[in-house]
């Protein structure tokens, strides 16, 4: 069972396809509150750990709690979870408000106020009438991550969210996690090696061929 200070716990998670095991019995606790990196090159697990964290992939062994609640069994999904994993995918014919309106018009929690604040919090325009198909790399991420800020989520998933950003991109977006963090908000991100992660992130661990394992 989870404690009181976990955010997200997993405990002897496998996860296989076919023959190839991707997750190793990996057992680690994330505590609410800070901002954890987890360090990986493509194909080491990372992304099939967050999309088990999310209730997208179920795990073949072990268990896994978000907010207290275990995933497959308490609730399909976490209630409070904003995320971007792997390639942010938006509709190319709409701006980037309005993808941001679609997706908010799900769960209705929000209106068009909170989806301005994320979008200008990532340095878009809200009132742009650019299409999302003519997006940079780097607008394109900025617009991910609006998306998984917009519902003030208690926890933020972030698998890759600085890539396509220059320098000062990727300031920013560290000054904005920082103050999510000071807010109370747990955030994992998933990077290759970004020395963002070294200065920004209060743990970091290392996924290697499905192990996890913390270096800070």
């Amino acid at each position: 069972m989870a404690d009181k200070k976990s955010a997200v716990r997993l405990v002897k998670v496998s996860k296989s396809f076919k023959q190839e095991k991707v997750l190793k019995s990996i057992t680690h606790t994330f505590e609410q509150g800070k901002i954890h990196g987890i360090m990986g090159f493509n194909g080491s697990g990372k992304t099939v750990m967050f999309k088990c964290i999310c209730g997208f992939l179920k795990p073949d062994e072990g268990a896994i709690w978000v907010q207290g609640k275990q995933i497959g069994k308490d609730t399909d999904f976490p209630k409070s979870v904003g995320m971007i994993i792997e390639n942010p995918g938006f509709l190319p014919h709409l701006s980037g408000y309005a993808n941001l309106k679609r997706l908010a018009d799900i769960q209705k929690k929000i209106g068009p106020e909170e989806i301005k604040e994320a979008m200008a919090k990532t340095g878009l325009d809200p009132f742009s009438k650019k299409k999302a198909g003519q997006y940079s790399l780097g607008m394109r991420e900025r617009l991910g991550i609006a998306q998984a800020i917009m519902e003030d989520p208690d926890l933020l998933i972030l698998d890759e969210p600085f890539n396509g950003l220059d320098k000062r991109g990727a300031d920013e977006v560290c000054g904005l996690l920082d103050e999510l963090r000071a807010r109370g908000k747990t955030i994992l991100i998933a990077a290759h090696n970004m020395p963002e992660i070294e200065y920004l992130c209060d743990t970091i661990s290392e996924m290697d061929a499905g192990r996890l394992t913390q270096i800070k």
